[in-house]
């Protein structure tokens, strides 16, 4: 009976196993550098509309705002009125606006 690694010769169907084994290493490279590298990092369209590199200040003057809103030091209507002049102070636009 012949085995099959030597089908006729050649080598039989072990050969498939070649390309499975590189297509494994070439995804497991993918996810290392996903998991390591590339961590932080966000594709275009995954993008919240912050910079990945800007961290909020706890000392802006959108946190103190956003704290006297939680406190109850303002209300509503004020919180989002002082918030739309602090917006276009500091260039950011509204969710439904254009970047």
């Amino acid at each position: 009976m012949q085995t099959l690694a030597h089908f006729d010769g050649g080598p039989g169907p072990w050969i498939l196993f070649f390309p499975l084994i590189w297509a494994a290493v070439v995804i497991g490279g993918i996810t290392l550098l996903r998991r390591t590298v590339w961590r932080g990092r966000r594709a275009p369209w995954q993008r919240d509309g912050r910079d990945a590199n800007v961290r909020i200040d706890e000392q802006s003057p959108i946190a103190v705002l956003g704290r006297r809103f939680a406190a109850g030091e303002i209300d509503e209507d004020e919180y989002w009125r002082r918030l739309s002049v602090l917006n276009e102070e500091f260039g950011r636009t509204s969710k439904g606006g254009a970047a």
